[in-house]
């Protein structure tokens, strides 16, 4: 990860609504909710729940699938792993020793396999 888009993620989440919804997501796992239902869960309108979920996902902090009619969006955790990985990259001095098991403590890897996404049929 780029300097540039830890800025733009940590800026993401430097927002009272966004944060809320991500915190939301990552409880939920990888399969996610609905765009609607995470507007209602969070009591802002649709519109503006749009706005926000694109922001996270230009931040690589959630991703939207389509299923049938409905956007689903969940946590990307592997953008969140490298946002992490990025803030401790030079821990220590040279010793990532010292940070690993922090960073594996905060998205240990077996937590949060990568989702499989489903294309609807023919």
């Amino acid at each position: 990860m780029m300097e540039v888009e830890a800025i733009e993620a940590l800026g993401a989440l430097a927002q009272e609504t966004r944060l809320r919804v991500f915190r939301l997501l990552v409880e939920q796992g990888p399969a996610g909710l609905p765009a609607g239902a995470i507007a209602r869960a969070c009591g802002v309108p649709a519109n503006t729940m749009s706005a926000h979920l694109g922001i996270l996902a230009r931040a690589g902090l959630v991703r939207p699938r389509r299923e049938s009619r409905q956007v689903i969006y969940a946590a990307d955790f592997a953008g969140v792993r490298g946002l992490v990985g990025f803030l401790l990259q030079d821990c220590c001095r040279g010793r990532p020793e010292f940070c690993a098991p922090l960073l594996d403590a905060a998205l240990p890897a077996s937590c949060c396999p990568p989702t499989e996404v489903r294309r609807p049929g023919p």
